[in-house]
């Protein structure tokens, strides 16, 4: 009774949200390799390396984008390395890419662009972030509960060699209707430990309150709130506040950086009284926020610790997105997550020829009865 009641509950809830599973399994395949697909793309994201010397501070920057587009101002600047353009963030809708040795801008790009498309697909559905965030979310709630409802299904009733070999082998050479449940029933089994992380970590981003129950089933009592800067009055910084990030900039290289003191976002804000966001440890795909008194360049009580200092259920996190994206081992888990991603967006599809296949063998059955 019960594995009636689990395979009714599998059809259906698989039926259901079959759609979305392929959309932001497929998308997720793409997202994977984002920054490696870019550097192939487009030449202006590498530079040719210089010394360490020669790297200009925020302020230069700033200057260059002021003087090359009139009109427009440096929020942020994202330096990626000695061999990689920095990217800067400007006040419009756009981003310019410059030669961090020479400040010469390389190029403007919108930021509607094809990834920032790709990225709205799997976060939202296009369907805008209101609406979308939740249809995705309860549609990856919906692919988790399937992952377990697979497993019992696929769990044999025998553990003859059967059983077995139809359970763990493929088998190629069979007939299409065949081939289509080995690759349903088998690829699903294989993939079922990382899609279900995947899956996990797509609902801590979505649903607060699944973030809130791994937090505490991690170890951890309760979330920290996150502190806002408007709570801390900070004098304005005694020059003008570029020069300030000028040096945040030198302080994160030279002291805080762990992972690539090169690679480090700093922002440059509108009002000298503001804390300086920086960030540091940019290393598979994990990142360290840092704010900074604007007068006194220390950091503030609320910046983040480094991944070695946080308890577990904090790393855990920290690293959510790195664990999520498959960056967290570098290029050997990006491949795996993009596998799995991509046997994630078949499983509905084969998973709908299997129940066509037998409601067409249903419905010859009733005309051969009438």
């Amino acid at each position: 009774m019960f594995k009636k009641i689990n395979a009714w509950l599998h059809l259906w809830l698989g039926l259901a949200s079959g759609i979305i599973v392929v959309i932001v399994s497929l998308t997720g395949c793409i997202l994977v390799f984002e920054q490696e697909i870019n550097n192939l793309l487009f030449p202006y994201l590498t530079v040719k390396p210089e010394a360490e010397s020669k790297y200009l501070p925020p302020s230069e920057i700033y200057n260059s984008i002021a003087k090359s587009l009139p009109g427009k101002k440096a929020v942020s600047i994202w330096y990626h390395g000695l061999d990689k353009s920095a990217h800067v963030t400007i006040n419009s809708d756009s981003t310019a890419y410059v030669n961090p040795f020479t400040g010469e801008v390389l190029a403007v790009a919108d930021h509607d662009a094809f990834f920032h498309f790709i990225d709205e697909g799997h976060r939202n559905l296009w369907m805008g972030r209101k609406i979308g965030k939740a249809v995705v979310g309860w549609g990856t709630f919906i692919f988790f509960l399937l992952l377990i409802s697979g497993l019992i299904l696929w769990y044999p009733k025998k553990w003859s060699k059967t059983n077995i070999n139809r359970s763990f082998k493929i088998k190629w050479d069979a007939k299409f209707k065949r081939l289509n449940y080995d690759l349903h029933n088998v690829l699903g089994f294989y993939s079922l430990l990382i899609a279900v992380i995947l899956a996990c970590t797509g609902l801590i981003m979505s649903f607060s309150w699944f973030s809130k129950s791994i937090y505490w089933l991690s170890g951890g009592d309760s979330m920290p709130k996150r502190q806002k800067q408007t709570e801390v009055k900070l004098m304005p910084a005694p020059n003008p506040i570029v020069y300030s990030s000028d040096k945040v900039w030198y302080k994160v290289r030279k002291e805080m950086a762990v992972h690539e003191k090169n690679a480090i976002i700093v922002s440059i804000p509108d009002h000298d009284d503001e804390a300086i966001y920086a960030c540091t440890d940019m290393h598979n795909g994990s990142w360290r926020d840092l704010y900074f008194n604007p007068t006194t360049i220390e950091p503030m009580p609320y910046s983040g610790k480094r991944l070695s200092d946080l308890a577990f259920a904090d790393w855990l996190r920290k690293s959510n997105y790195a664990i999520h994206v498959g960056a967290i081992g570098g290029l050997f888990t990006k491949i795996i997550a993009f596998i799995t991603s991509l046997i994630c967006a078949s499983l509905p599809v084969t998973g709908f020829y299997v129940w066509w296949g037998k409601r067409k063998k249903t419905n010859k059955k009733q005309k051969l009865t009438v």
